[in-house]
């Protein structure tokens, strides 16, 4: 044992003798904690932090014990004690800033990854866009350069040319609204003007709109309402929901091909579902359907003359925004000879 009150060159004199009996006694110990760290090193951060605090604590028990020869007296038993007492302070304490790191570092990560995906959906929105507004753009451009030219000159050729400049100047007023409405909803500048909705008339005139957009794809549209569900809602908003959704199922049916659309209440939710025959969604993309800018390997196939909807492809994302503005949940998944989409709205109490 070291004395307080010998001189300064015999304590040295004194540790130096102590040091390799120490070493022997500690160096194992923290080599066997190393191991168990390496050992766990996939595990939960609070896991390892709980072991990077016993092994310090423990190294000092085995080589206290070692340098005293496991001879027990009062100062051993005060050492013993005080380090019991602080592993019972720090083991909590290392798994609580464990598990408060570990949820950081996941929330961090996460944020990080919605970031890089928000980031690469703009992009790929801006180059979407781009080419789709260039589309219209260009034949608006040389149709109005020929009138202007005096190309075309017969009279039911300008009338043709003007029709075809008023139908790409829809689409491309279409497009604009998209953007607008998605706009709304990303930034959270989205007001609801709420009251009581009853879901089938929104579907009715939903349908009424889009049937001659189905009889010119000769695409059979169906309705059932099993029961009559009323929600709290904005009737705008809702009617634009079911048009997206019907709208989309249209495109995407070939001709002969049936769009249905049913209404039913499941517990405290009223139930819509729109049934199309597009052959199923590939699994890799069902999860991505909703996200903005997203064009599956379905939707990337040109559309006949004629039967290109008037938007600029957003309507899911804009339906999902709509939908969960309304505190209600929308999904996707592959259903008989297509896919399903399925929104759930809570009904009036």
């Amino acid at each position: 044992m070291i004395d307080p009150a010998e001189p300064f060159s015999a304590m040295v004199e004194h540790a130096l003798h102590i040091l390799p009996l120490a070493l022997a006694f500690t160096v194992p110990v923290t080599a066997i904690g190393v191991f168990v760290l390496y050992v766990l090193r996939k595990r939960q951060l609070a896991t390892n932090l709980t072991v990077l605090v016993i092994i310090p604590i423990a190294a000092v028990v085995v080589g206290v014990l070692g340098v005293s020869g496991f001879m027990f007296n009062a100062t051993l038993a005060t050492m013993l004690l005080v380090c019991l007492l602080v592993m019972v302070v720090t083991l909590p304490a290392a798994i609580l800033l464990g598990r408060m790191i570990a949820a950081r570092s996941v929330w961090e990560r996460e944020a990080r990854d919605r970031e890089r995906a928000a980031e690469a959906s703009r992009r790929e929105l801006v180059a979407w866009i781009s080419h789709d507004l260039r589309t219209p753009l260009a034949g608006i451009q040389a149709m109005a350069e020929a009138l202007a030219d005096g190309v075309v000159a017969e009279p039911r050729e300008v009338a043709d040319y003007a029709s075809r400049i008023g139908g790409e100047t829809r689409r491309l007023s279409g497009m604009v609204d998209d953007l607008f409405e998605l706009s709304r909803i990303t930034a959270g500048a989205l007001e609801l003007t709420l009251s009581e909705v009853a879901l089938q008339d929104v579907v009715s005139d939903a349908l009424a709109g889009q049937r001659s957009v189905a009889e010119r794809k000769k695409v059979r549209l169906v309705a059932d309402a099993q029961a009559w569900p009323v929600v709290l809602g904005s009737d705008p908003e809702l009617a634009r929901v079911v048009r997206n959704l019907v709208s989309n199922a249209i495109r995407h049916t070939p001709p002969d091909g049936t769009v249905a659309v049913q209404l039913g209440v499941d517990g405290a939710s009223a139930v819509l579902s729109v049934d199309d025959a597009c052959g199923g969604i590939p699994e890799q993309e069902l999860a991505r359907v909703f996200e903005v800018a997203f064009r599956g390997s379905a939707a990337r196939t040109p559309a006949p003359r004629g039967d290109e909807p008037i938007g600029a492809g957003l309507g899911l994302a804009i339906a999902k925004g709509l939908v969960e503005a309304h505190r209600g949940r929308i999904t996707a998944h592959n259903h008989g000879p297509g896919c399903r989409f399925e929104v759930r709205l809570p009904l009036v109490v």
